[in-house]
């Protein structure tokens, strides 16, 4: 995909962007190291690196960054070299997915880090996203690197498997983590020790990514297609929480359907796109209540 692209000052300007809304982006769940600014725009931090993304008119305004960031970093992170009408063209043939993809029409999905993304979803079992956020900007604060303030926040980079390692399942504990704090101790322990090589996960088939994925302590199903999905470009990876068991049984499948039999089915129907119709259900579902019981 080619963009018009002006570097102005410390920003980078995407003129007449599509299929680019940064609140679809960051509140779709597939990340939580976000902050809202008072001008609406967002702020994150990924890959050591504070960014502030702001839709002005047509344009995706990135600020706090240059062209070299852009181009080594943020133009993958953000998924712009795929090309999202083709993907949405094929799944709006299916007539609920259409009315999806309007509701979210400018979500993508993003290529995050394996390591946070795995310790992220870890956090995210039986958890709230503001619980979520407060748990992990903690640990990055306590164990992470200062990267450095932008609008008055200060920004950690993200604890490495060695610096978490170091710690004692009760000092992981009192970030907010409760339960989880044990499993994240095991996988720093894993991923630091070298018994399993995170990075490399992603050169596997899909079936034989999660079967490694599952070896983790605290990772089930779900967060092994969510770890695939946002960090390891598996995008026929179909994560199922409870909207998406809600939407699926709404539209699809019969009420109380097995959660394997949703994801059969799902990544059956929606073939090498299911992480995309996945994410558009999701949002859809969630933020009008689809599914839930009155």
């Amino acid at each position: 995909m080619s963009y018009e692209l002006i570097e102005q000052n410390d920003k980078i300007i995407i003129k007449d962007i599509k299929n680019f809304e940064p609140k679809h982006i960051f509140e779709c769940g597939q990340a939580f190291r976000w902050h809202v600014e008072d001008d609406g725009s967002y702020t994150i931090v990924a890959y050591g690196k504070i960014l502030n993304i702001k839709k002005e008119g047509n344009d995706a305004v990135f600020s706090n960054t240059n062209r070299e960031d852009f181009e080594s970093i943020w133009y993958h992170y953000f998924d712009l070299h795929r090309d999202y009408d083709e993907i949405k063209k094929e799944l709006s043939k299916d007539p609920i997915l259409e009315k999806a993809i309007k509701f979210g029409e400018g979500m993508r999905i993003l290529n995050q880090d394996e390591w946070e993304i795995l310790i992220s979803f870890i956090t995210s079992a039986n958890n709230m996203i503001s619980r979520i956020k407060k748990s992990l900007n903690l640990l990055s604060e306590k164990y992470g690197e200062f990267i450095g303030e932008y609008k008055g926040n200060k920004y950690y980079s993200f604890p490495t498997a060695n610096s978490l390692n170091r710690l004692s399942v009760e000092e992981i504990k009192e970030c907010g983590l409760g339960f989880r704090a044990k499993y994240i101790s095991s996988a720093a322990n894993i991923v630091d020790k070298r018994e399993m090589d995170i990075y490399a996960i992603k050169n596997m088939s899909t079936n034989d990514a999660r079967k490694d994925l599952l070896v983790f302590p605290g990772v089930g199903p779900k967060v092994a297609d969510c770890i695939m999905l946002f960090s390891m470009e598996k995008s026929d990876a179909f994560p199922i929480d409870v909207w998406v068991k809600r939407v699926m049984e709404h539209f699809y499948l019969e009420q109380d359907t097995k959660l394997k039999l949703i994801q059969e089915y799902g990544q059956e129907k929606f073939g090498a796109l299911a992480g995309f119709a996945q994410q558009y259900l999701f949002y859809y579902a969630r933020e009008l209540g689809i599914g839930k019981k009155k």
